[in-house]
């Protein structure tokens, strides 16, 4: 195949776990571009698989806070510059800097993916000085991307509010996964510390406003297991939750998994969770990846009763919904849910039903279309 045009991705995590741009990488890998995505290297990172496009972690000695970011914003800077490419392509904000002085020295085409709307992330907005540069970021280099595209219509038309940008909605859907791949997966033996019986799954980045400081002394009145898969800035806190509350026996943590023990785990949740604090635009907005990825493993979830999600549970109910999130309102739902066989059976069958339609497959023509129409 004809190499179409060279894309290059930038993001600041490690690459191992990252399922949302494996998936936009292996897609515009497929469809005939030359495609590299940059990230970096962590203590304890494990080596990179073969994904079909090529990956590269840059080092650093600094691993967190301003000194990361601005040590990292220059590697990637120079890395990028003396490098041949057509596009590059800024995920969020903490990249978007290099990507666009790399694009207007070499004088290339530049692509914003806002993930999330930065801004209003309940880490970013609770320190004013750090939401303050980050608001200087996003009013300098956003209204310079004037192509780009985000994960739903909420933050399309908040950035075009803000900065006249338009942009399009390409979500973050799962890629399809059949039965005989969950049977296959689920044997995987390194997921033999899950006990048996009923247990609810938290998936993904364990950050400040996902609701733990009321989830983990919720476990002290639920006669199941919590199983926490993901690492972020708020596991040591999560960590100090547990131990005060003692609910260690209860609450298991992981940490983060490669995507196929991932996939292995979440079939075998009885509800997934997807809780978010009331705190600024972002999380009142998401939709966040582990909300489409439980309906992907066939399992029914609690999640909190935000536009978004209202939206398309609606549409497909498949999710317990929930507006308080203190830690009595939550252990009563989750031992509600644990006895309530008839309702688990209904959401179960209805995301296996809405797996069909809520996948990578159906999404990523967008996400095609888009790049065709860039070059």
């Amino acid at each position: 195949m004809a190499n179409k045009g060279t894309i290059y991705f930038t993001v600041t995590n490690d690459l191992t776990y990252d399922q949302r741009m494996q998936r936009i990488c292996s897609t515009m890998a497929e469809a005939g571009y030359d495609v590299t995505l940059v990230g970096r290297k962590m203590k304890g990172s494990i080596p990179l698989k073969d994904l079909g496009f090529k990956q590269k972690r840059l080092s650093l000695w600094f691993q967190n806070g301003k000194i990361f970011y601005i040590t990292y914003n220059l590697r990637l800077f120079f890395y990028l510059l003396f490098k041949k490419m057509d596009i590059v392509c800024a995920i969020d904000l903490d990249t978007i800097l290099p990507c666009l002085y790399v694009s207007k020295i070499k004088g290339i085409k530049r692509v914003y993916d806002a993930h999330e709307l930065f801004t209003e992330l309940k880490e970013v907005m609770s320190r004013p000085k750090i939401h303050q540069f980050w608001m200087w970021v996003e009013k300098t280099a956003v209204p310079q991307f004037p192509k780009g595209y985000t994960v739903n219509q909420f933050i399309v038309d908040e950035l075009a509010r803000r900065y006249q940008v338009t942009y399009q909605v390409v979500r973050n859907l799962p890629v399809r996964t059949t039965s005989s791949q969950k049977a296959i997966e689920a044997k995987k033996s390194a997921l033999e510390i899950i006990p048996d019986g009923k247990f609810f799954l938290y998936q993904g980045a364990v950050n400040e406003g996902r609701s733990f400081e009321t989830l983990i002394p919720a476990m002290q009145y639920v006669e199941a297991t919590l199983v926490i898969a993901g690492n972020g800035n708020f596991m040591e806190e999560v960590q100090r939750l547990i131990k005060l509350h003692q609910v260690e026996k209860k609450v298991i943590c992981l940490g983060a998994l490669p995507p196929d023990e991932l996939r292995a785990l979440t079939p075998r949740a009885y509800y997934g969770l997807t809780l978010f604090e009331r705190t600024g635009l972002n999380q009142l907005y998401s939709l966040a990846n582990r909300f489409f990825d439980y309906i992907q493993a066939g399992i029914p979830q609690i999640c909190v009763a935000y536009p978004e999600y209202v939206a398309i549970n609606q549409q497909y109910n498949i999710a317990h919904l929930v507006t308080d999130l203190s830690p009595e309102a939550i252990a009563n739902t989750m031992n509600n849910l644990l006895a309530n066989d008839v309702l688990y059976t209904e959401l179960k069958a209805n995301a296996t039903l809405a797996a069909d339609k809520l996948c990578w497959e159906n999404e990523k023509v967008k996400l095609i279309e888009f790049y065709k129409e860039m070059c």
